[in-house]
Parts: structure tokens; sequence; C-alpha cells
């Protein structure tokens, strides 16, 4: 007697996706350098003058 059996394999692999890190970071880190960057701008050519 042979009995035929369907089998399905399912792989799971854990994925750990450090892209979306380094993408969140170049994010911040720009906001950061546009924020010094007018704050730099402001102390200089605005409030400079007056002190």
């Amino acid at each position: 007697m042979v009995q035929n059996k369907d089998v399905e394999v399912e792989k799971r692999e854990k994925k750990t996706d450090s892209s979306k890190v380094g993408v969140a970071a170049i994010k911040y880190i720009t906001y950061l350098i546009i924020f010094f960057g007018i704050l730099w701008f402001l102390i200089n050519y605005v409030v400079g003058p007056f002190l």
C-alpha cells in the first residue's frame, strides 16, 4: 500500500532590517544640521548686529 501525501514546507526567516535604522539616522542627522544651520544664520546675521 503506497500513500501519497502532499506536504507543504514553509520557511520563515526572521528579518532584521538594519537599513531602516540607517535611513532614520540619516534623516534625523539632516534635520539637526538644518536646524543648527538656521540657528547659526539667525545668531550671526539677525541677532549679531544688535549685540
